[in-house]
């Protein structure tokens, strides 16, 4: 198995503990510890030695969506109007496409998959940047029924 000699941070911060509780399975922290932990390694050595936690916030930051659609029942006909998306709604969008990312792929272990999905994210691109840019770009489309978001 991986030695954690390399990368050891002090402990995780609150918003990695959320992204484990997401990433969890079946109720297996240890394993989704295991595995971001084991990213991190994996994004300190694609990434030349840059520090994996800010690598992960900047990917965080790159995926966050700031509009959505919904989609609303007036007068018989559904519309998608556009919204802003709260906060914590940011963060479940965020980590559900990056995990979704890293799952899709096949052939490689979890934390490989997890660490070229986080590596492409804080580049600003990769499958989780497209997919807020597709949501963005559906709120965009749909600016005409705005004005029905206070129904």
């Amino acid at each position: 198995m991986h030695t954690l000699t390399t990368y050891i941070p002090e402990g995780s911060t609150p918003l990695q503990e959320r992204f484990i509780n997401s990433m969890m399975e079946c109720g297996k922290k240890s394993t989704a510890r295991r595995i971001l932990k084991e990213c991190f390694l994996e994004l300190g050595k694609l990434s030349e030695g840059q520090d994996p936690e800010k690598l992960f916030e900047k990917a965080l930051d790159n995926v966050k969506p700031t509009a959505e659609v919904k989609p609303k029942r007036i007068g018989g006909a559904v519309y998608q109007v556009p919204v802003e998306v709260k906060p914590n709604r940011q963060l479940a969008l965020t980590f559900r496409w990056i995990i979704g990312a890293a799952r899709s792929g096949k052939g490689k272990p979890m934390h490989i998959k997890l660490a070229n999905v986080l590596l492409e994210a804080s580049n600003g691109a990769g499958p989780a940047v497209k997919k807020r840019d597709d949501v963005h770009r559906m709120a965009q489309a749909n600016k005409a029924f705005a004005h029905l978001a206070k129904y």
